[in-house]
């Protein structure tokens, strides 16, 4: 077993004051790969911890939000509208449903409870174990109830030029929708801002937006833009194999009983982990952190007193630890959280 990327310090480089461990330069190359202690990058992208995400969508009338919500649904996004809950309003009221209805008591429901009150009554039922889609966000309020929620919302801004919006509804025949630029302009005017608090205010909501997506092509390019989207946000990474064994080898250190520092190793053949090993004092012997290692209980400066360290080092443990159960090492990989001693380095190399 020998290094196929060995390092040491380079003299003039402080140790990282999170890891404990210096910056290296390479050695030649010698054989199998020595990881050495660099904390790999987290290689989840987007927000905060893994979880379910809740996407909102937004944008003005004919921008193309339903085909958003349906490539999402299609992706095992449960859809959720902030206009249902109007919709069951107006249900309870036993009021017919129109646009203007829908948009007064709107406006109704946010005055007597709060600009939020929609996505309120909405979030009360969510399950954070699922994503979601949610349509019509009109209101900032209703942007920050969702986001003081969960870590994992994020609002979507669709967006198309006028005359695209007007064909677009033209050619879905929805009662009430403006056929003409001056109709559309005069519908939205009540829309995009309003001295009325309890008003939509989609301009505000417009300025809160994580992605906008200009939907003037193709659905084909909308549905492609979405899933840029999703694969940044919702998808993440697999860790490597050396991420993989290198984060195994820090849990690994997280065993040691010596109080100078905490050190693992692992090695692994083919993939497969077959020996492990942290620094601490030998079989038999008390745990250094209970005293069993005068040295290091002494906290001598580093580099001296090293005859009288009772502490065998990770590198080695994992070593003897696979000769102990008859496990060959040869051609084997050894990654370790820390820059191996010149003895640790020898046993390497002649362990094959």
């Amino acid at each position: 077993m020998a290094w196929r990327r060995a390092t040491r310090w380079h003299p003039t480089n402080p140790p990282d004051p999170v890891t404990n461990t210096r910056t290296h330069r390479r050695l030649p190359d010698l054989g199998a790969v020595c990881y050495l202690t660099r904390r790999p990058r987290q290689r989840f992208r987007g927000c905060g911890g893994r979880g379910a995400m809740i996407l909102g969508v937004s944008g003005l009338n004919g921008a193309g939000k339903g085909e958003v919500v349906r490539f999402l649904e299609a992706r095992s996004f449960y859809p959720l509208s902030l206009s249902d809950v109007i919709r069951e309003e107006l249900k309870r009221q036993g009021v017919e449903e129109t646009r203007e209805r829908m948009i007064e008591a709107g406006n109704a429901v946010r005055s007597a409870e709060g600009p939020g009150a929609l996505a309120q009554r909405l979030v009360d039922g969510l399950a954070l174990d699922r994503n979601h889609v949610i349509d019509s966000v009109r209101h900032p309020a209703e942007v920050e109830v969702l986001r003081q929620h969960t870590s994992r919302f994020k609002l979507l801004w669709v967006e198309a030029p006028v005359g695209t919006r007007i064909d677009r509804m033209k050619s879905r025949g929805r009662g009430g929708d403006p056929e003409t630029a001056e109709q559309l302009e005069s519908l939205e005017g009540r829309e995009l801002g309003s001295d009325d608090p309890a008003a939509q205010q989609l301009l505000a909501v417009r300025e809160l937006a994580d992605f906008t997506i200009s939907n003037a092509g193709s659905l084909e390019q909308l549905q492609r833009s979405v899933h840029e989207i999703l694969a940044d946000n919702l998808f993440f990474e697999r860790p490597s194999w050396d991420e993989y064994f290198m984060s195994i080898a820090r849990v690994v250190a997280s065993r040691s009983n010596c109080v100078k520092r905490r050190v693992g190793s692992i090695i692994a053949v083919d993939r497969r982990i077959i020996s492990t090993g942290y620094n601490g004092t030998p079989r038999g012997v008390r745990n250094c952190n209970e005293g069993g290692c005068p040295r290091c209980n002494s906290f001598a400066e580093g580099g001296t007193r090293l005859d009288e360290c009772l502490c065998s080092h990770g590198e080695e443990n994992a070593i003897t630890q696979a000769s102990y159960h008859g496990v060959s090492v040869r051609g084997a990989t050894l990654y370790t959280t820390f820059s191996p001693c010149l003895m640790c380095t020898k046993m390497i190399i002649n362990a094959g």
